[in-house]
């Protein structure tokens, strides 16, 4: 088995389900609403969505880390729907090239994140793509899910049809 192929085809997979639910957001919709005072906002789950899919990808792909900076680090705040997903297909558009252009020795580098002094992720690149990309992915995608759902948006099916499809 090639696990670069197999990557590849997963990776491709989720972001077809990832774009339709980020496509499945009303036009309309308040992208201020939160589910609950703990979460984040309609609009900064979405593009927190998008980043982890694109911009995450593309960094945990051809860096060997990133050094986070709480200072000045600024959450991205869409103003729409639209601009989440030009984002998102720019993104996973760059993502897409880097990972299938990436020499497979490299899945064994170290990757590592930190703000300051703390060390936040330090682990194989390929540990940290499965985890901090497509499974952190997963799970970001499906709190938007509940959140549309609990808007009385349609839900789109991921890994097979949903209530509200046929």
């Amino acid at each position: 088995m090639d696990i670069q192929e197999e990557l590849i085809a997963e990776y491709d997979r989720e972001l077809v389900s990832t774009r339709k639910m980020l496509d499945s957001i009303p036009a309309d919709a308040d992208l201020n609403w939160k589910a609950n005072p703990k979460s984040m906002t309609l609009g900064r789950l979405a593009a927190h969505v998008a980043e982890t899919a694109g911009a995450w990808g593309v960094d945990t792909l051809s860096k060997n880390g990133l050094n986070f900076d709480m200072a000045s680090y600024k959450p991205w705040d869409p103003a729409n729907k639209a601009e989440v997903l030009e984002k998102f297909d720019q993104d996973t558009s760059k993502a897409k090239q880097v990972l299938a252009g990436l020499d497979p020795a490299k899945w064994n580098d170290n990757w590592k994140m930190t703000a300051g002094d703390q060390i936040w992720i330090d682990d194989s690149r390929y540990v940290v793509f499965r985890t901090w990309v497509l499974n952190h992915l997963i799970h970001h995608r499906a709190q938007l899910g509940r959140d549309l759902r609990t808007l009385g948006a349609p839900i789109p099916g991921m890994y097979g049809p949903s209530a509200d499809e046929g």
